[in-house]
């Protein structure tokens, strides 16, 4: 009896701690995209309401939007691969879809199609790369599944990369280059209402199972003989939650371009304050990963005349606080 209500009272302990933690979370998400919305080139006065709507709703706006979803779909992307294939050092471009998404936004801007299709073809770039990936894998008979998919996905990203460099190569060095290696660093700047209005639904669409399958997707974290013993398939749950991540992750990456550290950080710093629960985790961390792109995204365009690339900055500011984090959690992951 006495260990029933300690039981409870302890839960019911940890349940107002996690509230308490997404309260905040959500709270300074929210602070950052009032800042983010007021903080640019032109100051902002409420006298001057023509300026006003143009300046927050077509401009700042879709770019405030973009960046809290790219944060968030990367870091849920981030959460789900360190999860399901029991690997701290796992980020979402792992299983090669940021070097597939890189392929297809170089192929479109060598053939000088438009932005909508530049970002269209990283879109299924990224797809096509993590379907490749999985296949192999799945035709690797006799070795681990887990460490034949993330081989495999760090062989076949390489060559991707490989591919890209010799692109960048042939590129116009007038127009071509400067191009793809503007959208390989990573920004925001080119967001607009029309490819937010295409990527939003497709990252909400990754982020459904993920959301029904949460208390399942812990699951995955055991041996693959203990989740079968407690009644779950571990391949095909396997397979859905990364197809799901997967799609986030291409959303994102097709209108951001490549931007590191944001699935790899932080998961670690959500872990840190709300444990490995993938039911808690999934949304403190996408809250998180919002906060942290959103801030990011307002430094680069406030900080200099020059508008610095956010994938530069993220992992500007990721090393340090990754090795600080690691150094803070004293538990093994």
């Amino acid at each position: 009896m006495y260990l029933g209500v300690a039981a409870f009272f302890f839960g019911s302990i940890e349940r107002i701690r996690y509230a308490a933690a997404l309260a905040v979370a959500l709270a300074g998400l929210l602070a950052l995209v009032v800042l983010a919305l007021l903080v640019g080139r032109y100051p902002l006065s409420l006298s001057d309401l023509p300026m006003l709507k143009t300046v927050v709703l077509e401009i700042r706006g879709p770019r405030v939007l973009a960046a809290a979803l790219v944060g968030a779909s990367l870091a849920a992307a981030g959460t789900v691969y360190q999860g399901i294939l029991r690997n701290p050092l796992v980020s979402p471009d792992i299983l090669g879809v940021s070097s597939g998404a890189a392929l297809g936004a170089v192929v479109a801007m060598i053939l000088s199609m438009n932005v909508f299709m530049v970002q269209i073809l990283a879109f299924a770039g990224g797809l096509a790369a993590v379907a490749l990936v999985y296949w192999i894998a799945s035709r690797l008979r006799g070795h681990d599944p887990l460490l034949a998919l993330v081989l495999t996905g760090v062989v076949v990203g390489t060559l991707l990369g490989a591919v890209v460099s010799l692109l960048k190569t042939l590129a116009d060095p007038l127009g071509q280059l400067p191009a793809i290696t503007f959208w390989l660093l990573g920004s925001l700047a080119s967001v607009a209402p029309r490819e937010l209005a295409v990527a939003a639904p497709l990252a909400i669409a990754g982020l459904i199972p993920l959301a029904l399958l949460r208390w399942r997707v812990n699951l995955l974290t055991l041996p693959d003989d203990e989740a079968r013993a407690l009644g779950a398939d571990p391949g095909q749950l396997r397979l859905l939650v990364i197809a799901a991540a997967t799609l986030m992750t291409a959303a994102a990456v097709a209108i951001s371009g490549i931007i590191g550290w944001i699935g790899l950080l932080v998961p670690h710093a959500a872990r840190l304050l709300v444990g490995p629960g993938f039911g808690r985790l999934l949304p403190f961390a996408m809250l998180l990963g919002a906060a942290f792109l959103l801030a990011v995204d307002t430094l680069c365009r406030a900080a200099t005349a020059v508008e610095l690339p956010p994938g530069v900055v993220t992992a500007l500011i990721g090393t340090p606080l990754f090795l600080w984090l690691f150094a803070l959690s004293r538990r093994s992951w």
